[in-house]
Formats: structure tokens, sequence, C-alpha cells
């Protein structure tokens, strides 16, 4: 494969002068070592917080980028973009500051807080289609009637060159990384960041991932026809079809690109909150589930994690969070039998008590047929330390005359 650049539709120099266009307007996002991620994958791990940036995501490097090509903003009778959330607050951000109107049409599906968002900035929203194609297609007939411009989110040279300045700026903290991993929706970050990067060190290996479900991108380097679908806690990366533009450009200069399940996904965003007290949505997750389900390959090198965006609907991040838990054996569901008589309800609270775990919630039912009469089963949800804390408690409780088993997926692991 070809690493070289000189045939891409853009190059370094197109990324400089992004870099000057976008400066004192767009936050440089802090590059960091993460010392408890580099501790638990064996790597030492850099990331490059652009959740910090001013709409939570790197999406406004591209959109200043791409709206002040358009020439005089005063000429301009408005734009209009297709957006899961981040390229239109990107958008809807910087076109409100140069009195721009703008419109964003968003698929059906979006997360309420990034249609709240987004119309905060200032822009119009148009909920339309279920994926992220419906969307672009209708907003381009919009664009049409309505002669507003419209601003694609990857399939750009002005949109790549904004998002490229994410690589001078990673090599310019880091310069001895030995590699990038970069999510991947429609191509457009990874794309400026490699172009960006291994014109500073050629030897720099940039890896892509996507989620399993959307591996658009991976298809296509594989010779087959770009797919995707279904329902993905990284909807900032569930792109069906990725730009031309950016296929051509990964083509030469990707080395891998790696996909991720939705657990690795929700692991990934739990690993952040806890370990770096950082919050991120499931796109800005992607490389960390990709380096750990991948960790083997990277040791002992210097990897650097692009932490894309932290526009995580509150509901899904706490659903997320509630769920690891449930993974790693500190929260569990115990069915318990017990018998229908005065006083049992308080000694098996005690022995849950006395083995250390705290109970959250309790379901008494005594009034089914498969139960006998003087019966009844109690299922407890509990909070303990791990498996290996909950096998002792199911022991002690049948140690103790009532039979216990653990209910849900971690069945397998008693």
């Amino acid at each position: 494969m070809s690493k070289t650049t000189a045939t891409l539709p853009v190059n370094a120099d197109d990324i400089k002068n992004a870099a000057a266009i976008i400066k004192d307007r767009v936050i440089r996002t802090p590059s960091m070592v993460s010392n408890s991620i580099s501790e638990i994958s064996g790597v030492k791990v850099v990331l490059k917080l652009e959740n910090m940036q001013h709409t939570g995501s790197f999406k406004p490097r591209g959109a200043l980028v791409k709206l002040l090509s358009l020439g005089d903003a005063s000429s301009i009778k408005g734009v209009i973009a297709a957006s899961a959330g981040n390229h239109a607050q990107g958008v809807a951000y910087h076109a409100r500051t140069l009195g721009i109107p703008a419109t964003i049409v968003m698929p059906t599906g979006t997360p309420f807080t990034k249609i709240a968002r987004t119309e905060a900035l200032g822009a119009k929203t148009v909920l339309y289609g279920e994926g992220l194609a419906e969307s672009q297609e209708y907003a381009k007939e919009i664009s049409k009637k309505e002669s507003l411009s419209f601003i694609h989110p990857y399939d750009d040279a002005a949109i790549i060159s904004g998002q490229g300045t994410i690589g001078f700026e990673m090599l310019e903290d880091f310069p001895d990384l030995d590699a990038l991993i970069v999510p991947i929706g429609g191509g457009g970050l990874i794309s400026g960041i490699a172009i960006a990067a291994k014109s500073i060190n050629p030897d720099i290996k940039i890896y892509g991932v996507e989620a399993s479900l959307y591996p658009g991108m991976s298809n296509i380097l594989k010779g087959l026809e770009p797919s995707g679908g279904g329902q993905t806690i990284a909807e900032g990366i569930a792109v069906k079809a990725p730009g031309e533009l950016n296929r051509k450009i990964i083509k030469q200069l990707i080395e891998e690109i790696f996909l991720v399940d939705e657990s690795e996904l929700e692991l990934a965003i739990q690993m952040y909150l806890e370990n770096q007290r950082i919050v991120t949505e499931g796109a800005g997750a992607a490389s960390l589930a990709a380096l750990i389900s991948n960790k083997e390959r990277f040791k002992g090198q210097s990897v650097g994690l692009v932490v894309s965006g932290g526009n995580i609907d509150s509901r899904v991040l706490a659903s997320a969070l509630m769920r690891g838990l449930v993974r790693e054996g500190r929260l569990v569901r115990l069915r318990i039998q017990i018998t229908d008589t005065p006083g049992v309800l308080a000694k098996v609270s005690g022995l849950i008590g006395n083995e250390g775990a705290n109970i959250i919630e309790v379901y008494h039912q005594r009034l089914f047929y498969d139960l006998p009469i003087k019966e009844a089963d109690m299922d407890v949800v509990v909070e303990t330390l791990d498996m290996k804390h909950v096998k002792r408690l199911i022991g002690a409780l049948n140690d103790a005359g009532f039979p216990a088993r653990l209910m849900g997926s971690r069945s397998d692991d008693i």
C-alpha cells in the first residue's frame, strides 16, 4: 500500500492553511498521557480530548474551514447540513458566529440532547429519515429548492483539511507516537489526521475503527459494497456509505480498520468515566474499544487515541454504566427460594448483609401456581464487589438452607 500523499485530494499544506484559519477560533484541545488506561492496556496511551471542543466534538474544525471557504457571509442565503448531531452543532456554532442562517436535517432517532443543543446554537432542525443517508438526500433536496449551500459532513476537501489539524497537534505534542487509532464514520476525520501525521512522521501507523454494525469503509477496503444497519451506541459513526474522497485517502494511508461491537463500546465508555473521569459518546470511545480488543498488537508502543466527542444522551450514559456494573458482577439479581413464614425475609436480608453485599431492590412473589403454597420466590438486586463475591454470597445462602441462583447473562460464571 503506497503511503505517498502526492496524488490525494488534500495535502499537508491544505491542512496547515486550515490550522491558520481556525487558530484562536477553535479550541486547541489537550493531548495527555492516561496513566490508568496505559496500565490497563500495557500500552503508553495518549488521549486527544476533542470532547473538550466548543460543541463537545471535533466537528467545529472542519465546519469553520468550509464555511469560510464559501466567501462573504453576507452574500450567503444560508447553509444546510445533514447530521446525527456533532456535525450539526459544528455547523450551527460557526454559522451563528458568522451570521449565516443554518438548517440541519437529522435522522428521526437522533438523541434528544443533540437536537436540543443544535437548536440552542440557533439552527433550525428538521427530522427526516431513519439514517444519515436518507437525511442527506432530503437536505440536498432542500438545498436546491431554497438555494442553500450544502455542507457535507465528511466528503469535502475543506472539511477534511479542518479535521486534519488534530493530527498536527497530536504530533506536535507527542512526536514519538508509534500509532494513532481514529474513529471512522464517513472518513473525514481519519483522512485529515492521516495526511497531517504522515507529513510529520511517514512511519507512523494509522488505524481506523468502525462499529461492527456499520463496517462501510472496512468493506470497501475488502472489495465489498459498503453496508450497515441497526441501532448502535456509536451513532456518530453510523455511516453506511463513506465519502468518495475519503476512500482514496484511506486506501493509501491506513494500515487496518478494526471493528468493535456494542459491548466493547459500552465497556470503553465505562472505562473512560471510571479511570479517566471523562465523558465520551459511543463514537468517541471507539478508539479505546479497538485498543482494548487488540492490546497485544500494540504492547510496548506509544499509541494516540482520538476521543472524538462527548455528546452522549444522559439516559444512554446511565444505562451503559449500569450495564457495565452487571457485566462485571458488581450488580446482580439473585432468585432465592424461601418458605412463606414470618421472619424469613429478615433472616435472608441479614445473611446478605453479613456477606458484605448491599440490597438495592426486593421482589417477593408467592401467588403463582408453579410454587408450592407454603413457599415463595425472593428476587433481590444486590451490589457486590465482583463475581467471586457473588459466588461466596450464593454459597452462604445455599448453606443456610435458602437455594439461590444468579439470574441473567452471567449465570454461566457461577
